[in-house]
């Protein structure tokens, strides 16, 4: 039985900062789910684009990693850049793709073939990102 809600990612970044690409949304459409389907990245995509389905496959990573994950208020559209591909069905006979109950994973070898500096493992002992300052929304700490 579905809920009335929908599981929200406390700490998830909202979108890529400077920018208008949403990683999650606020709350459930009253007119119904929006559907999660693999798009198409081609090779010319402008370069802000491929730098957002970078940004969420970190924040998707750094947040999930390995574990199973639900959809909750994860954007649709910003998902569905990878799904298919770097995020997946944890139980493609069990998957909805209107449902934000719906449980996903990130296809570890996939993910790394398309997003190696994502999973690069940093050179020396270099700090770190302030994450926080880079995704809470008002740009503070983080230079494009």
């Amino acid at each position: 039985m579905a809920r009335d809600y929908m599981t929200k990612h406390k700490g998830f970044p909202g979108r890529l900062p400077g920018t208008d690409f949403q990683f999650t949304i606020r709350r459930a459409n009253p007119k119904g789910v929006t559907p999660l389907k693999g798009l198409e990245r081609y090779k010319d995509r402008k370069s802000v684009d491929k730098r957002a389905d970078v940004a969420f496959m970190s924040a998707l990573w750094t947040y999930f990693g390995e574990e199973e994950f639900e959809r909750g208020n994860l954007d649709a559209g910003r998902l569905s850049w990878l799904f298919g591909r770097e995020v997946v069905p944890a139980d493609p006979d069990e998957f909805d793709p209107t449902s934000y109950e719906a449980l996903l994973k990130i296809d570890l070898k996939k993910a790394m073939a398309s997003f190696p500096e994502v999973f690069a493992e940093p050179e020396g002992e270099e700090e770190m990102p302030d994450w926080d300052a880079m995704w809470n929304g008002d740009n503070e700490g983080y230079d494009d």
